[in-house]
């Protein structure tokens, strides 16, 4: 008689990722639409996707010499969305917070004392290089090892 068990299915929750994606060299666009590439390169964005508030909510963040709280950054969104002539939608106050926490997670702002600003006011060159590349990358990178390691000596 064959025994039903009862398998828990676990999920997997990754500790990190990030999706990376290679486009055609900068050449000379509109400074939003370069943003827009970055958020593409970084997987910010989807390709194809239309909802691209996160790339206004960066350019505000890079345009800004103070650092901002979360309605600061909704206010100079929709002022700049309305200069740009593109529709208003994803300015809700939950999604510009959600929005800079994704931006937060890819350690290109940072928040200090309810602001936020482009980490260490640096460039987003140094920020990738010392802070996605070095950092970020090259620990999945080493737990991605890791796996392939174990599945070798079993």
């Amino acid at each position: 008689m064959a025994t039903d068990k009862k398998q828990k299915i676990s999920r997997d929750i990754p500790l990190a990722e990030i999706t990376l994606r290679k486009y055609e060299k900068p050449s000379k666009m509109p400074k939003r639409e370069l943003i827009r590439k970055v958020c593409l390169s970084v997987g910010l964005l989807q390709p194809g996707d239309s909802r691209d508030i996160i790339v206004d909510v960066f350019n505000v963040l890079l345009e800004s010499k103070l650092p901002l709280d979360s309605e600061e950054i909704r206010e100079d969104v929709i002022k700049l969305r309305k200069k740009e002539r593109l529709p208003l939608h994803g300015i809700a106050a939950s999604n510009i917070r959600r929005q800079i926490r994704r931006l937060r997670e890819l350690f290109l702002v940072e928040k200090i004392k309810n602001k936020y600003r482009i980490t260490e006011q640096e460039s987003l060159s140094t920020i990738f290089q010392e802070k996605i590349k070095k950092f970020y990358i090259e620990s999945i990178i080493i737990r991605v090892e890791d796996y392939f390691k174990s599945i070798k000596n079993r």
